[in-house]
């Protein structure tokens, strides 16, 4: 992960969960360059990122605050942080990947309406151990377009796909249908996740979609279920 994602990501989640709250104001860019370790430069691209995503401001002499915001700009971040991967939302743990299968297929019936493509197409296979801090997390089966998603490599697969997709391609990622579930493990999960047989886990089935409204990713990940929430915000 780039050093100015993982301090955005950081202060990110930070105010998400309440460390920092409306009109607080943040640490100075000096204290955050000791903080972190980084230069100014990084520092600063770190802060242009949340303000770009109106989770603070700046005020010129007085520093930098968290934005008052508004039930709906909130319902919005939380949902946006969501869909932004494992690596992102725990930018303090050394997030891994141990690859079962990276392969090129064509997409069977239910891939091509998931992802509204042709028979014809080709799309990437991933599936994938994810873990934090070599502790087994979830289990990842993805599928995504070759031509929306160029250049997938083993060494992107060991790190971060998201972060690829939005820093390496300069794609956006704009939202994701998530349907979840829950089911016992199979023999295979249990002993991938370190669970016992018969173990609850979470089943996310998941469409993502890009910014111009195409759909980039179709995933089926499996999740533990004691390291599993689901974050929702009901408006009326």
């Amino acid at each position: 992960m780039k050093k100015y994602v993982h301090i955005s990501s950081d202060i990110r989640n930070q105010i998400l969960e309440g460390k920092y709250r409306s009109s607080d104001k943040l640490p100075s860019e000096k204290e955050l360059c000791q903080l972190y370790d980084a230069s100014k430069m990084t520092v600063k691209q770190a802060l242009d990122i949340l303000v770009a995503e109106g989770l603070i401001i700046k005020r010129r002499g007085s520093g930098t605050f968290v934005k008052d915001l508004s039930p709906t700009e909130i319902e919005r971040i939380t949902i946006a942080n969501q869909f932004r991967g494992k690596t992102a939302l725990n930018p303090n743990q050394t997030v891994t990947s141990k690859i079962y299968e990276f392969s090129v297929i064509r997409p069977d019936e239910t891939i091509q309406e998931k992802l509204n493509i042709q028979a014809d197409s080709f799309v990437y296979h991933i599936y994938r151990l994810r873990l934090l801090d070599n502790e087994p997390n979830v289990i990842e089966e993805t599928y995504m377009p070759i031509d929306l998603i160029p250049g997938l490599t083993e060494k992107v697969l060991q790190q971060s796909i998201y972060e690829y997709i939005e820093i390496e391609l300069g794609l956006k990622l704009q939202s994701a249908h998530r349907k979840i579930t829950v089911r016992k493990a199979s023999d295979f999960e249990a002993s991938e996740l370190h669970l016992l047989p018969n173990d609850p886990v979470a089943v996310a089935e998941q469409t993502g979609y890009l910014a111009n409204g195409a759909a980039f990713e179709y995933s089926i990940t499996v999740h533990r279920y004691d390291e599993f929430s689901a974050e929702m915000i009901l408006t009326r």
